[in-house]
């Protein structure tokens, strides 16, 4: 097996494309989290991906498809929903340390893997918090309407995810979703979300390893949204919720 600081052969040329440079040390915090990550997986999973290579170019260079878009955004405070193994957010916190990052995850056990994680690469950009999406974003929950950008991996279809992500975000933030080649089905299938949501889908960019959606939050959300954990899944906006 390659050793986990071997990078793919064209790896530093893809993120010389999308205009990123790393700084010292950035490469190896990297591979340490890689580290972690695979390892942690022989426990319990957290990626179906095995190989430190694959992972690099599907894991590291997939999450750092975002840094343009957040750069572009002069984001300062961004809210990863659905973390898992800690995609996209930690390979952006490490990348990006002046930035600060709310990692939300769910299952506790992920959850506890992220704070070890983050703990361990000395992270003190990084805050980890095991609750559901739904309780932490409604008028009560503290983080509704705080983040410059919410991004996610992996969360679900879109009709779903805007409802778990968009509340999050300030009035004229953004929801960075990386999706796979159904992107354009999963918009058109979210536009009643989209709109019940008061936000648009403002580019559709085609990377290496799959698509990122840049969704603008126009106005603030209604107060009926999020609704109660659980239901944005059961009951996607626009399949069958009566209004």
């Amino acid at each position: 097996m390659p050793s986990i600081t071997q990078l793919p052969e064209n790896f530093k040329a893809l993120i010389a494309d999308l205009g990123i440079e790393f700084d010292e040390g950035d490469v190896q915090q990297l591979a340490n989290y890689l580290d972690l990550l695979l390892e942690t997986n022989k426990q319990f999973n957290l990626t179906g991906i095995k190989e430190p290579e694959e992972a690099w170019t599907k894991h590291i260079l997939d999450s750092l498809s975002l840094i343009p878009t957040l750069v572009k955004e002069g984001a300062q405070h961004v809210v990863d929903v659905g973390s898992g193994g800690g995609l996209p957010g930690i390979p952006l916190a490490i990348t990006l340390p002046d930035v600060t990052f709310t990692l939300v995850e769910t299952t506790r056990k992920k959850a506890l893997f992220l704070s070890d994680a983050v703990e361990q690469l000395g992270l003190d950009n990084v805050t980890v918090i095991a609750e559901r999406a739904e309780n932490l974003s409604t008028k009560d929950g503290g983080f509704r309407g705080i983040a410059d950008a919410v991004i996610a991996r992996a969360v679900g279809p879109l009709n779903v995810l805007l409802e778990l992500t968009i509340p999050f975000a300030k009035i004229d933030g953004v929801v960075l979703a990386i999706k796979g080649e159904r992107a354009p089905i999963e918009v058109e299938e979210a536009r009643k979300a989209l709109h019940v949501l008061k936000a648009e889908v403002e580019s559709s960019v085609r990377t290496t390893t799959g698509t990122v959606l840049t969704i603008r939050k126009n106005e603030a959300t209604p107060k009926k949204y999020p609704r109660l954990a659980g239901e944005p899944k059961r009951m996607p906006i626009g399949k069958g919720e009566k209004r």
